[in-house]
């Protein structure tokens, strides 16, 4: 069998300008999804080249993991170049003018200095705000495409962060919230083991850890319950199209289902605008003898859900539907 070689590219071959070439071609919705799946984070762009004073941010993004459009901002800084104080000086300003809670670099590469710098951010810094670095890589293999590639060179601490901020202000996390955090950091943990493109959102101390579609109003979330005890892996559609999107699906439930090996819950909620497709297990995550077991079945479930609902939730045209609102509620195949 023969082998190819994978050969890096000059990013100025591909990129002659940072602001005419490399900002424009990551705000394109298929590259923001790929950076922000490296992140973890569900990035809308919002703006690029905004103005910060007299000075332009290179791309502003909400992070819409909840399924909302009302995120927390999201600063990106593009940099085809060694990184250097004049930039770190600049992401720092323009952060502070927008009041972004994640600041994102790209860089190539990352000096020692920088890394160290953001590192320190990140430590001094509570969970509200978050500093990622990363690296741009351009590749090919023989005649082949060329590819992109981020290297996350500085990120946070999540466990440390979450701890620090909710113990640092005289809040003491709860026996179940703590529970909560131990087990979403073994999930994503467990889900980045398995090496395939599922990426979650960072763990918390709360029932869900969202996985992104790459659409707003749109989300998968893992759930754990205590009251009964049980875990579910679920669509989330939020917004004006939410019960357009539902009926449109659910054109499609059984060959749905069959594609997923099991009956799914609709819901749907005639007094409010969201609604669900889910599927539960009733386990205990707390359990010792279940928890890998609950760790296994939410992974299963998400990857599926991502193979069979993802591509037909980003098909979705709200204008398709025609949807007679009294006849939604929540039903069960």
């Amino acid at each position: 069998m023969d082998l190819s070689r994978l050969e890096p590219v000059d990013l100025r071959e591909v990129w002659h300008s940072e602001p005419e070439d490399f900002t424009p071609w990551l705000a394109k919705p298929e590259n923001i999804t790929l950076l922000g799946e490296t992140l973890g984070l569900d990035l809308d762009v919002e703006s690029t080249e905004a103005g910060v004073g007299p000075y332009r941010a290179d791309i502003v993004c909400r992070d819409t993991a909840d399924g909302s459009s009302e995120g927390a901002l999201v600063l990106i800084e593009n940099q085809l170049e060694r990184t250097n104080h004049i930039h770190l000086g600049q992401l720092l300003t323009y952060a502070a003018g927008l009041d972004a809670v994640t600041v994102v670099w790209i860089a190539a590469p990352f000096t020692d200095e920088h890394r160290t710098a953001l590192d320190w951010l990140n430590q001094k810094t509570d969970q509200s705000v978050n500093f990622f670095g990363l690296e741009i890589e351009l590749w090919r293999i023989g005649g082949s495409p060329i590819a992109p590639k981020f290297n996350v060179v500085a990120q946070p601490n999540d466990w440390t962060k979450t701890v620090r901020d909710t113990t640092g202000r005289g809040r003491e996390l709860s026996e179940t919230r703590r529970q909560q955090l131990e087990f979403w950091i073994e999930f994503e943990e467990f889900v980045k083991s398995r090496g395939d493109e599922i990426r979650c959102q960072r763990p918390g101390p709360q029932t869900w850890m969202n996985s992104s579609l790459g659409r707003t109003w749109m989300t998968f979330a893992c759930v754990i319950s205590t009251s009964p005890p049980s875990v579910r892996v679920e669509l989330v559609l939020d917004g004006d199209d939410a019960k357009a999107w539902f009926s449109l699906l659910e054109i499609d439930r059984k060959f749905i289902e069959e594609k997923i090996g099991e009956e799914l819950v609709w819901h749907s909620p005639p007094n409010r605008k969201g609604a669900r497709v889910q599927v539960k297990n009733d386990i205990d995550f707390r359990n010792h003898s279940q928890r890998e077991e609950s760790k296994e079945w939410l992974y299963e479930r998400l990857r599926i859900f991502h193979e069979v609902l993802k591509p037909r939730a980003l098909a979705l045209n709200a204008d398709d539907a025609t949807i007679d609102m009294n006849d939604e509620g929540e039903s069960e195949s």
